[in-house]
Parts: C-alpha cells; structure tokens; sequence
C-alpha cells in the first residue's frame, strides 16, 4: 500500500479588513465574536472533538493561527485541531497574542450549547455562520447518527475547499474612488469599566413575526427598525449625559454590510463594510418614526454596490501603498494601532450587526433549539449589539463591559412600550 504523503499545509495574507485586528489587540481586549449553537440534549465533548477533527480540514482558512512576518501578519493552517474546552465564566474572554498565535479561533460547550469564538482577523459573521453550522450538522451526524444534507450554508467535509473561499474579495473590487473617512465627532457612551473585565451580555428574545410585521408596517427592514430603537435609545442617554442640547454631538449607529450580496463570491474571508447611520440631536426632537425613515433612506443610500466600493477602497489603496509594503512590522503595528485609536471606533456609537434568520437542513433543525450571535464590547466604548432569528424567534443582544445597563434598560423598556412581548435573558452576577 502506497504511503500517504502528509497534506501540505496553507498560509494566507491577512485580507484588507482583517489588517488592522492584530494591530489595535490589546491584553485586554481583542476584536472578537461568539456564535453558538444549542441543542436538545448536554454536549458530548469527545463527539464535538472528534466533529471538529472531521471539519477542520474543509476549513484551512479558519482552523488557523496568526503568524508574524518581516512586513505583514499572515495566517497559517493548524496541522491539528484545537482541543475543545469548556465554556468561560463570561464569553469573549480576550484572546491574547499568545492565544491566537497557538489558534485563532476556541470551541467552546456548556450543557447543551456549542460556541464558537472567531478572532475577527480570520473571518466576518457570514464566514464564522457557515463554520459553525457545518461544525454543527457535523456533531448531529456523529451523536444522533441522523444523515444531514449539505444545504443551507453547511459544507461538504469530504469536499476540498474551492480556491474562491480564500480570495481577498477587498482587492478584487477595489474601485478608482475612495470616499473620504467619515466625521468622528461623534456620541460615545460612557461607563464606570467593571474591575474584573467581565462582559455582560444582556439577550431580549420576541417574536420574529411581529417584529417582521411591525417594519414592514413603517416601510422598513428589521435591522432598520432595530437601528431607529438604537439611536432613540442612545439619544435619551446622550441627553441625560448633557441637558444643554447645543452641547450634544450626533449620533450614529455602525451597520456592517455583507459585502457578497453586492459583489457575489464564496470567501470565507472578511469581506464586510460598514454603514455609518445616524441623527444630529442639536437638530431637535425626532419622533421614532422619523428615526425610522430617516434610517431607512440613509441605508438605501449608503448600501449600494458604487458606494461601498468606494468606502473600503481608501483601506485597499492604503495597503498598496509601495512605500507602506517596505516599512517593517513593527512600525506598521504603531501607526495602525494610532489610527485605529484616533478613527476606528470613533466615526459610531455603537455596532448593530443582524446575521438575519438562520437556515439549516431540515434533518438537522429538530436537534437545535437556538442560535445566536454575540459581538464583543467595543475598545474604546461599553456597548455593541448583534441579531440572530431562528425558528420564530429573535435573539437581540446587547453586550456591555460597564457596571449600569444603561443602553439595555432604554432599549428593551422601548419595545415593551411599543407592544413587544421581550422575555430577557443576562449573564449579571447577582
């Protein structure tokens, strides 16, 4: 029998967006999202390794560790699997240098949830979803013996991964105009940072139906609606911050964009922008459905093929700069954690990030009973918020790094008050 020659393992540039992610890094912080999965039954820890073990070849890209280079970060195929591991006393525990140079992504359980953690240098949320669905139709295939249809997002693990999942789609369709950065004066909450670190997160669960039917009522989509909620909400915090109106500064709310619904491709890359909405209170009062609409056409204006373009295309241009490509690492690391220091975080309030309504093989649904996304609180500021919708239901999460919940008290007092029945769910130490 012919011995089989060892598989040779993949190295890839870090994409356009994913640049600046080990640059802003932090001890305490780090640029991270959670997506997990429940079951009908505890997790079985040795089928979720032996799930993971099975996917993780389909997957070069995402089973990864970050390296340094002379010039650039790269990412470098893991020649095994991480080890699962039980699930934190929080979620989004910071991953250090020293976690994501051994691997860039955890697999996490507790009692019947699966999870995993995404440094954001290896991929988006529409990347992270189709990972871990496949990594959870892998588990329900090995522990309830049920055949699960590749469909739906879920890949093949026995299919080889197609050269179009590892493209840089930034640099692909980069355009011959770049916009200028976005105003940076901008509303920033503030909060007493918990001592400890810990990260709240705070989960408003309602009906997708109504919540459909509610935006549709206005004209509008849910992340829309959602947006309109956000920037009311901040706008009552901003004001009880400073009550002298001309003191104020707008507000605005960042929306990520997936990038493959306007330009197509099968990266499991980062290929995201974002759409920076939002309101100027030293304007005046503004009635929710004024917020409303007001997103609405602030959205259909931004989130266009021409306009995104021309919004990710400074960052291309940036990256190849001939001048930029020969400064050391080092150095490069210093000003792109000043700039994203200075401008990062600061041109929005807060993320809103909607992956919509989740899609699974109809063999594979009975055995799931949630899905959710939840982004990790922002550098610089307490607050961030993320969506999923699975079988009829919608999982909002606010999460926070900061002692009072502020945000989430406005935020879900709201939709209680406009007739939604919110059942929440929070990790708060009592």
């Amino acid at each position: 029998m012919q011995e089989q020659q060892p598989r040779t393992l993949r190295w890839m540039r870090l994409d356009n967006a994913a640049l600046i992610f080990p640059a802003a890094q932090r001890r305490h912080w780090s640029n991270a999202f959670r997506i997990s999965f429940s079951f009908t039954d505890p997790v079985d820890p040795d089928v979720l390794q032996r799930a993971l073990g099975r996917i993780a070849p389909r997957f070069p890209s995402v089973v990864v560790r970050l390296r340094r280079g002379l010039f650039w970060h790269y990412l470098e195929e893991l020649k095994a699997p991480p080890a699962v591991q039980a699930d934190s006393w929080q979620p989004l525990v910071s991953m250090t240098g020293a976690d994501v140079r051994r691997c860039a992504i955890r697999v996490l359980y507790y009692r019947d949830r699966m999870a995993v953690e995404f440094f954001h240098a290896v991929t988006d949320g529409t990347g992270g979803m189709v990972f871990a669905k496949s990594l959870a139709a892998e588990y329900v295939r090995e522990r309830y013996g049920v055949s699960v249809p590749c469909t739906d997002g879920v890949k093949d693990p026995d299919e080889s991964p197609r050269e179009a999942e590892f493209a840089d789609c930034f640099q692909e369709n980069a355009g011959p105009l770049a916009a200028p950065r976005d105003d940076r004066n901008v509303y920033r909450a503030k909060g007493e940072r918990e001592a400890d670190r810990f990260l709240h997160v705070t989960t408003g669960i309602l009906d997708s139906a109504q919540l459909l039917r509610e935006s549709k009522a206005r004209g509008v989509t849910v992340t829309a609606y959602l947006t309109a909620l956000l920037l009311q909400s901040l706008m009552q915090m901003q004001a009880a911050d400073e009550p002298r109106r001309a003191h104020r500064s707008p507000v605005k709310v960042q929306i990520p964009v997936n990038l493959r619904r306007l330009y197509g491709g099968e990266t499991m890359r980062n290929f995201v922008a974002v759409a920076n909405v939002g309101v100027d209170p030293r304007l005046g009062d503004y009635t929710f459905d004024e917020l409303v609409q007001s997103v609405h056409h602030q959205m259909g204006l931004a989130i266009t093929e021409k306009n995104m373009r021309a919004i990710f295309t400074p960052n291309v241009n940036d990256e190849r700069n001939r001048l930029l490509k020969l400064v050391p690492l080092g150095l490069k690391n210093i000003v792109m954690r000043m700039v994203f220091d200075a401008v990062g975080e600061r041109v929005a309030s807060l993320s809103l990030s909607n992956l919509g309504e989740v899609r699974l093989p109809e063999a594979m649904a009975p055995y799931v009973t949630r899905v959710e996304f939840v982004l990790g609180a922002q550098a610089t500021a307490p607050y961030n918020c993320s969506v999923t919708s699975w079988q009829g239901r919608t999982y909002i999460s606010i999460v926070r790094n900061s002692v009072e919940p502020r945000l989430e008290r406005a935020f879900f007092t709201a939709l209680v008050q406009m007739g939604f029945h919110v059942k929440i769910e929070s990790n708060d130490r009592s």
